[in-house]
């Protein structure tokens, strides 16, 4: 056992700086996809996801994903 709390934060496919859409979905240890394959997110919403983890500390221990 160990007392390191941790969370790892995989962003979509594919993750670009861009404009926030403010909305995004978290996944677990799988890749996110939309409907048509596609897997995005922009590098702000990235780290508005990240931060909200770091504050929520919904995942510990275990990875998550964040995409569109």
């Amino acid at each position: 056992m160990t007392d390191l709390d941790w969370t790892y934060v995989s962003p979509a496919d594919h993750i670009a700086p861009g404009e926030r859409a403010g909305t995004f979905r978290v996944g677990g240890d799988q890749l996110l996809t939309a409907a048509d394959g596609t897997s995005f997110i922009s590098a702000e919403d990235y780290a508005v996801a990240l931060l909200e983890e770091a504050e929520k500390s919904n995942a510990v221990g275990r990875r998550i994903t964040v995409a569109y």
